[in-house]
């Protein structure tokens, strides 16, 4: 059988020069609109440590060029779907030309691999997607096993120049592939395998193949960065940050292209500075115009903060315009128009995902989101049964649940539903996660005057995580319920982690430092306090997104502040800022303590009529209520004496 194999790709070799000889192709034959799918490798050697491998090495050189475009893995598996095919099918030279046809690409890449003696013959063809014609072919001879990498990215390289790339710019962008990944032919087989799974399944399932990756070889880069975009994906900011971290360390070790995601990825899930993000995330697409994910990054994780939501929405339609395919885009295209109040706009961009068939547990949360903002009960009741069928969304709708229910004062179901989401988080491992339910637990009780349940729950999230945002909702539920020391030792404490970090010191400290000068009876200082965090107060930070906890916090202790202060005109100017933005705010309950302290802003400024309307708001929202919240029966009794 080997002796067989030899020659076959003996012959091949010899026609391959033949055809070398009478068929040099002409420059240029592919361009930079045109896009390529990149079908499995034949693997003729009966060695498996070669399938998957080679093809994703391939494309981690190809994709270190700026001219040329690979459809992405998600899409690829998404079109598979459409036309049948199981997930993670074999993408031979026939259905990959009918993928390349329905993504209306220009070429498919066929590559393969035989044994020759002790050798290894290495192919690369690439064929034209409508017509089948041959754009380009490449093939080299690996002397040992341990040469086959390298020997790709010479092949690679060929191709780059062959088909139309500069030659300055290969050279410019052209990391060695043992260099850029892995020597381990095992690791990088573990890694290929793992974002097969990432396309087709999700983030969760791929994280054991990505961790193993790196346990076969410690120095591969973009694994550890793969395993920490995993943990972020699945709201566990500290484990993230710890493999970002590496990952970090190790980006010399990268190709280009790959050191700009390890470093975007460290801006954001290790420092949190945003700002040194949205300049790498430029920079990213700057240098691979065509790239989807730096557009994706400054829409979903780096605007939000700063409440630059329009240029969300810039960045979202770049990726989905990059790739129509492209699930995530659709996401945070809909999250920005919600933060805007177009919510229009938003179920629409979630329709025309749904059109293309795509799907994500998110899609299913921000719709219940987008109902609760238009009093559509029904819908929301649809989209939780629709969630609950879903893995990775039940424990995070039934958070959403939770607030809506605190959102309309019934606290008793809103700490049930957390401890549901709680329970959920715990069974996947994900203590974070669970954390985070906890801590917005903690400060809805909280803010609505529980104190000792607030307590409580801040106490047991703290158990859970000590991750960033667990640690804020923890101390704003600690400074509301006048256990100043500990507010005071998280607080330092995250000052000290986060010297960098935009929301923690532009959203975060300056809220915290607020609330505890509110409780220490300083209203002076609590406005000094918020000073720094006025450019972003309209901002998502991110407690907003998995703990849903923190949006538009600095405007509303910025009201309460004025309100201790006796400043009634400034303190309605405040609350006024959260009624108008529902859509940051959602079913946080401080959109419905808003009417409450607008009400008291009135009363203070002496416009009782104005007074009285705000406060029946509020009492209205509460119809249903626990009789017994502190903050209700004070909402009564104020009411009461403006009669």
């Amino acid at each position: 059988m080997g002796g067989a194999l030899a020659l076959i790709a003996l012959i091949a070799l010899v026609g391959y020069e033949r055809h070398r000889a009478t068929n040099t192709l002409t420059a240029h034959a592919l361009t930079e609109k045109d896009t390529i799918v990149l079908a499995d490798f034949a693997n003729a050697t009966g060695d498996p440590v070669f399938d998957e491998t080679l093809r994703q090495g391939l494309i981690v050189q190809l994709e270190q060029s700026p001219f040329l475009s690979l459809i992405s893995e998600e899409r690829i598996q998404h079109v598979l779907r459409l036309m049948g095919r199981p997930a993670g099918a074999r993408l031979t030279p026939e259905i990959a030309r009918e993928v390349c046809e329905r993504t209306g690409s220009a070429a498919v890449l066929e590559g393969s691999i035989a044994s020759l003696g002790s050798q290894y013959v290495l192919g690369l063809r690439a064929r034209a997607c409508q017509t089948g014609d041959l754009v380009d072919q490449e093939q080299m001879q690996a002397a040992r096993k341990e040469d086959v990498l390298n020997t790709l990215s010479q092949i690679a390289s060929r191709f780059r120049a062959r088909v139309g790339e500069s030659l300055a710019m290969v050279q410019k962008h052209n990391t060695p592939l043992e260099e850029a990944t892995t020597s381990s032919l095992d690791a990088l087989k573990s890694y290929s395998t793992a974002l097969k799974i990432v396309a087709s399944t999700g983030a969760p399932a791929a994280e054991p193949l990505f961790k193993r990756a790196t346990e076969l070889d410690p120095n591969f880069a973009m694994a550890h960065a793969w395993v920490g975009r995993v943990y972020d994906d699945m709201g566990e900011s500290s484990l993230s940050a710890e493999s970002t971290k590496t990952a970090f360390h190790l980006r010399d070790r990268a190709s280009d292209a790959e050191k700009l995601f390890i470093t975007a990825s460290y801006d954001m899930q290790v420092t949190g500075n945003m700002e040194k993000a949205q300049q790498t995330c430029e920079a990213w697409a700057a240098t691979y115009p065509r790239a989807v994910v730096p557009h994706d990054f400054l829409s979903g994780i780096v605007y939000p903060p700063f409440g630059k939501y329009e240029k969300g929405v810039e960045e979202a339609q770049k990726a989905i315009d990059r790739d129509p395919d492209f699930a995530v885009g659709y996401l945070t295209l809909a999250y920005s128009y919600v933060y805007l109040d177009r919510l229009e706009e938003a179920e629409n961009t979630l329709q025309g995902a749904s059109e293309r068939k795509l799907e994500m547990p998110d899609y299913y949360v921000l719709r219940y989101d987008i109902a609760f903002l238009r009093d559509d009960k029904a819908e929301m009741a649809r989209q939780v049964s629709l969630a609950q069928r879903k893995s990775g969304a039940e424990d995070w709708i039934a958070n959403h649940q939770a607030f809506v229910y605190a959102y309309f004062g019934q606290l008793q179901e809103a700490t049930r539903m957390s401890r549901q989401a709680t329970a959920l988080a715990l069974q996947a491992a994900q203590r974070e996660r669970a954390g985070l339910y906890e801590a917005g637990t903690a400060v809805r009780e909280a803010l609505f005057g529980n104190l000792a349940a607030a307590r409580q729950s801040a106490i047991a999230a703290l158990e859970l995580s000590k991750g960033r945002d667990v640690e804020y909702g923890a101390a704003i539920a600690l400074a509301l319920s006048r256990d100043q020391s500990r507010a005071e030792a998280l607080m330092n404490d995250l000052k000290k982690r986060f010297p960098e970090g935009t929301n923690v010191q532009f959203s975060y400290l300056p809220t915290l430092r607020a609330v505890v000068d509110l409780e220490q009876g300083k209203p002076s200082s609590a406005i000094e306090a918020l000073q720094t965090a006025i450019p972003g107060e309209l901002g998502a930070p991110g407690s907003s997104y998995f703990g849903f906890f923190g949006a538009l916090y600095p405007v509303f202790f910025q009201g309460e502040a004025y309100l201790a202060a006796h400043k009634g005109a400034e303190a309605a100017a405040e609350f006024q800022k959260i009624l108008d933005h529902r859509g940051i705010v959602v079913s946080d309950p401080i959109g419905a303590l808003a009417h409450l302290q607008l009400g008291r802003a009135y009363a203070l400024s002496g416009d009782k009529t104005k007074a009285r309307s705000s406060y029946e708001d509020s009492l209205k929202l509460w119809k249903d209520a626990d009789p017994d919240i502190p903050i209700l029966k004070q909402a009564k009794s104020e009411y009461a004496r403006l009669q």
